[in-house]
């Protein structure tokens, strides 16, 4: 049985793909076998040059493409409004497809998702998705990436305020670009205490290595 978790960020732009793949690298350096999932990206010409692709890369997975995203628009807007345009919506049975065959080949798996949690997937006459659809589809708890800096305390809490009514089972958080100094540290102890959820790494830019332990992020997983 494989053991998941789905990394979801409090907003777009926030550093969420670069984080992801800190992750990975450090779970599968420290002998975890840990493959990854994405179920659409908008915004990319090819799976290489996607977020997805530069996961398979940086964490050293490399694997075939189509075992690690199941839908790809070029269309740098909501996966939803992509999914209009181009005539091809996603597809609830094929994202757990998708998903299952990587479980079958990884007996770890992590699992990004588009934008924040609020993020449309689908909205049309047949079906509305959320990206929360897909976290309760796969069953998986939630590790949140946040910003360090100004502003983050507000977007962070949201997020795991939000995740909590909805019945989540959120891990913690990663705080990305974090420069330190006063304000990011008091902005580190703010969202623990308001959240009630343990910051467990920050992410400098440029970092190549995730400063947590390895048990530590592998017990941040669970069985599916």
């Amino acid at each position: 049985m494989s053991k998941g978790i789905f990394i979801t960020g409090t907003g777009t732009d926030i550093g969420k793909t670069y984080v992801t793949a800190l992750l990975v690298k450090k779970m599968r350096q420290a002998g975890y076998d840990n493959g990854y999932y994405k179920a659409a990206i908008s915004g990319a010409d090819t799976v290489s040059a996607s977020d997805a692709g530069y996961v398979n890369k940086a964490a050293g997975i490399n694997e075939a493409e189509d075992m690690i995203l199941s839908y790809l628009y070029k269309e740098a807007v909501s996966p939803h409004l992509a999914a209009r345009i181009n005539n091809r919506p996603i597809c609830r049975d094929k994202i757990l497809a998708d998903y299952a065959h990587v479980c079958a080949r990884y007996p770890y798996v992590t699992v990004e998702g588009s934008g924040g949690i609020i993020c449309p997937i689908r909205h049309d006459e047949q079906d509305h998705y959320l990206l929360e659809d897909v976290i309760n589809w796969l069953h998986l708890p939630v590790l949140i990436i946040s910003r360090s800096g100004l502003g983050s305390i507000n977007e962070a809490v949201l997020t795991a305020f939000y995740l909590k009514q909805k019945g989540f089972r959120t891990k913690g958080l990663i705080l990305n670009h974090y420069q330190g100094g006063l304000m990011e540290e008091d902005n580190r102890r703010m969202i623990e205490e308001l959240t009630g959820l343990k910051v467990w790494a920050v992410v400098r830019d440029g970092d190549q290595e995730l400063d947590l332990d390895a048990a530590q992020l592998k017990a941040l997983y669970e069985e599916i």
